[in-house]
């Protein structure tokens, strides 16, 4: 059996199809002059931005716009000048068109796999993606087409592109297998659009698999079975059939409230990055946004997007969800998310350092920008709400409120419609906010927890180190009392409290959370129905029970074992 990360739930059966890398060898091309080069690059250029845009109109048509502005951030970054310029220059110096597009796209690669986050890393798969394309056309050769792979087929290759999804026909292709990726890369975001079996991150998966061997693949545990024993292919069978049937099940809660066993109402709300996702939470029966990360705004752009642009983007969202509350986070900048135009100062541990509210609070001009664009965004719906990043100390919110009604008095001044009692919370991912917050709970309007960060400051883990990361788990005593704790001080001070990180969707959490009285789930948008299944099943008492026995248990391992035996299918 070979191991990955399961990245698209499902399981596939069928035979493999092993996606070859393409020769991209330039060693041999002459240089043939500035001017020549460069208008090789320029046609290149734009023959690949004609095709991505095909590519991204075919992908909105199959399964919404979401998943196709991956391909049209690949299409940005195309047009951007100052990757082309730099292109321009390495041809200046006398080098060919592929040689300018290899050095450039390398250079970029380089900077963003360094990077911790994962989602920052994923541009260095598109730029990848983007340099392989530009020089399949300036080498003349074919593109990748998998339209036509036979029913039943499992795709393997090292990486699987963005730009290689856009051929696959869902009814033929079983599963994906790849050397790289995670849960949050592209290729697992498209294999989820498309919804298919997906595990990614298998070592040496193109060089073991070869193109013919019967494959079983589950997408969710993450293991892959190459010419499976009989025994196996019929367990896998039952798998697959019962993870469609599942699959058939969930469509019931479509358009249903999201309430426990009891009838009590829970808030069930999706977690965005852009203002197209909205459509996909919407679809997916999302009740609301718990969590717009407006930091994707700024991201791929040579300056900063204005407040027009700003306002535009959030009143979007608003209007797709009226009457529906829409949590927007204020810019989350800094850490292992760097946007080169703001020429952030590289620091030994940036995790711990100038960034987030850190980093907005002392950047006047850019975060009145916004904070203006989200009170004028609010005017028409009245639902949007404003969420503070990193929060440490009351003295952070103030900073902000403070910011905020500057902003209201000059916005009233210029006769501009905003909303005049758009409310203002706190996310609670650190531990210092989880212990003061009973006095954040006096100032802040909401609290909404993010356990992605709050786990990983409170057990000192870095889940971006292979070396510790097994360390990193929410079932840590430690990261429950914090939550607990959380929840209680926001019930006390009687406000709403939240959870956007990813343990919002874990079934084996979801008592704890119900018995502790959590008021909003935000999770992704796929989540969203397996999530409201969950919350149906269980009753106070079983929750309260539950919750119980799991916090009289010392060790992780007792905790998640025994929270892990009590999902309820």
């Amino acid at each position: 059996m070979l191991k990955g990360t399961g990245a698209s739930a499902g399981v596939g059966i069928g035979r493999a199809l092993v996606v070859k890398e393409q020769n991209l060898d330039f060693s041999g091309v002459p240089f043939s002059g500035q001017e020549q080069e460069k208008a090789r690059l320029t046609e290149a250029a734009a023959a690949v931005s004609q095709r991505l845009s095909a590519m991204a109109a075919e992908m909105t048509q199959r399964v919404g716009e979401h998943a196709a502005e991956i391909l049209s951030g690949q299409i940005m970054m195309l047009n951007d000048p100052f990757m082309t310029g730099q292109m321009e220059e390495q041809i200046a110096a006398g080098n060919t068109a592929e040689a300018a597009v290899d050095a450039v796209c390398g250079s970029f690669i380089a900077m963003f796999s360094g990077m911790e986050d994962e989602l920052m890393r994923q541009r260095a798969t598109d730029i990848g993606d983007l340099r392989t394309r530009l020089l399949v056309n300036l080498l003349g050769l074919e593109d990748m087409d998998l339209a036509h792979a036979p029913a039943g087929t499992i795709l393997v290759a090292k990486d699987f592109t963005p730009s290689m999804t856009v051929g696959i026909r869902r009814e033929n292709v079983a599963g994906i297998i790849t050397e790289v990726g995670g849960r949050t890369s592209h290729s697992a975001i498209l294999a989820r659009a498309l919804e298919i079996p997906a595990v990614l991150g298998v070592p040496g998966a193109a060089s073991q698999i070869h193109s013919g061997d019967t494959v079983a693949m589950d997408g969710e545990l993450g293991h892959v079975y190459l010419d499976p024993d009989e025994r196996t292919l019929k367990d896998y069978q039952a798998r697959q059939e019962a993870f469609e049937a599942q699959r058939q099940m969930l469509k019931e809660y479509l358009g249903k409230p999201t309430v426990n066993a009891d009838g009590r109402p829970v808030a069930l709300y999706a977690n965005i990055g852009k203002p197209e996702d909205a459509q996909a939470a919407l679809e997916k029966g999302a009740e609301g946004i718990g969590l717009f990360r407006t930091e994707f705004l700024f991201m791929d752009r040579e300056d900063l997007p204005g407040e027009e642009e700003q306002m535009n983007a959030y009143r979007q969202v608003a209007a797709l969800f009226a009457g529906k509350e829409v949590i927007i986070r204020t810019l989350d900048v800094g850490g292992d998310k760097d946007i080169p135009y703001l020429h952030l100062e590289k620091e030994e541990n940036p995790f711990l350092g100038h960034r987030a509210i850190r980093y907005c609070l002392d950047e006047v001009d850019l975060y009145m920008t916004q904070l203006r664009a989200l009170l004028r965004a609010g005017a028409d719906y009245k639902n949007i709400k404003i969420m503070l990043p990193l929060v440490t100390g009351l003295e952070e919110i103030r900073a902000a409120r403070a910011m905020l009604e500057k902003a209201k008095k000059e916005l009233a001044a210029q006769g501009l419609a905003f909303d005049e009692s758009i409310q203002l919370g706190v996310m609670i991912e650190t531990p210092a906010a989880s212990q003061i917050a009973d006095l954040l709970a006096q100032e802040a309007d909401f609290f909404s927890i993010g356990t992605n960060d709050l786990t990983q400051y409170t057990l000192a883990v870095d889940r971006g180190n292979p070396q510790v990361a097994g360390l990193y788990t929410p079932f840590h005593p430690a990261v429950l009392r914090s939550i607990a704790s959380v929840i209680r001080a926001a019930k006390e001070a009687g406000i709403p409290v939240g959870m956007c990180g990813e343990a919002a969707a874990d079934p084996a959490l979801i008592p704890l959370l119900l018995s502790w009285g959590l008021d909003e789930f935000s999770v992704s948008a796929s989540a969203v129905l397996a999530t409201r299944r969950t919350i149906s099943l269980w009753s106070q008492k079983e929750a309260d029970d539950v919750r119980a026995e799991a916090m009289s248990l010392s060790s992780v391992k007792g905790i998640q074992g025994y929270l892990s035996s009590m999902i309820k299918k």
